[in-house]
């Protein structure tokens, strides 16, 4: 079954490359004053709220450090171009709802047309409140498209009893994305994986598979037809939650269908929220450090040639520098 709702056409003005906006919008969105864009194309205020409804101080201060990591991702990956019709995947949980949020309230000042389409595949899990989301996303005002389609029955089936789902799940609902993005016209797809998803992600590849990997804040697909993006890389998990708290988003638990929680991940989340206490900041190095890569200082042939190293007479950047820089203790 499905549902498609009234596209709602954004208002039309003069703007400007998008990466070039998000890269001064941090000074932009922290200021109380207003201020002048190196455009010279129109005073920029304080980003206003989704709603009308204004925010309390806290809020407010919540969404401004969210914009401001949302716009950073936007512009170091150039997630977002003049002219893009991005489709938001909104599953009723709180970093979706969140991500929304904030691309909305960017949409408004950002210098440069873009267009968002709310997505949510209803996949006829037990119990899924269909109302929810409809009813959200009407009094928003923003367009939406809601699809249902039965993956949940394909998953029992498939899937002994008491062993983990999430991952066919998440396989199915992939192809159903993919292919409403095509009839939609999407050509970017929004996903709500936030910082905290991604090293979890390279700690499970590190322990279980063998593979030094995460999740990149921009993918093309295997078939180079979908971009995904993931405005939300940024951003930590605790921000979203208290957000989503203070919003006071109509929440979807994501255990309706039943599935024992991966335990793996659930083990790397407590290793790293264990880590994180005893040596406070860890993350944040972490998090750094997926954009601090020194390949001639791993062991990987495929992306540094180790078998054609000789010496040299100039000086190297990297070189034998880090037997110099121990880690503090």
């Amino acid at each position: 079954m499905r549902r498609t709702f009234r596209y709602v056409e954004p208002l039309s003005d003069a703007r400007t490359p998008l990466a070039d906006f998000f890269s001064i919008l941090p000074s932009v969105i922290l200021s109380t004053e207003l201020q002048w864009n190196r455009y010279n194309l129109a005073m920029i205020v304080p980003l206003a709220p989704t709603s009308t409804r204004k925010l309390d101080e806290a809020t407010e201060k919540i969404q401004t450090r969210l914009c401001r990591l949302v716009g950073q991702a936007i512009a170091d990956y150039r997630l977002i171009e003049d002219g893009d019709k991005v489709m938001v995947c909104l599953s009723g949980g709180k970093d979706s709802y969140g991500l929304l949020d904030i691309l909305l309230v960017l949409q408004r000042r950002a210098p440069i047309r873009f267009d968002l389409i709310a997505v949510n595949l209803d996949q006829r899990q037990p119990g899924f409140p269909e109302h929810v989301l409809p009813q959200y996303l009407t009094r928003l005002g923003i367009p939406f498209h809601i699809e249902s389609r039965d993956t949940y029955s394909i998953v029992k089936r498939l899937i002994p009893e008491g062993q983990t789902t999430c991952s066919l799940c998440s396989r199915l609902r992939r192809g159903h994305l993919y292919r409403i993005a095509t009839e939609l016209g999407a050509t970017k797809i929004a996903l709500g994986h936030h910082r905290d998803d991604i090293i979890e992600t390279l700690f499970l590849n590190l322990f279980y598979t063998g593979k030094l990997k995460a999740i990149p804040p921009k993918l093309r697909s295997k078939d180079g037809r979908h971009v995904v993006i993931r405005p939300l890389a940024f951003v930590k998990e605790t921000d979203l939650a208290r957000y989503a708290e203070r919003r006071g988003f109509p929440i979807i638990p994501c255990d309706l269908c039943g599935s024992q929680e991966d335990l793996k991940r659930k083990k790397v989340k407590a290793f790293l929220r264990q880590w994180e206490g005893e040596s406070p900041g860890c993350s944040d190095s972490i998090a750094a450090a997926l954009g601090n890569i020194a390949p001639s200082l791993l062991m990987d042939s495929r992306l540094f040639d180790f078998k054609s190293l000789t010496a040299a007479a100039e000086h190297q950047a990297e070189g034998d520098v880090w037997l110099d820089e121990e880690p503090s203790d």
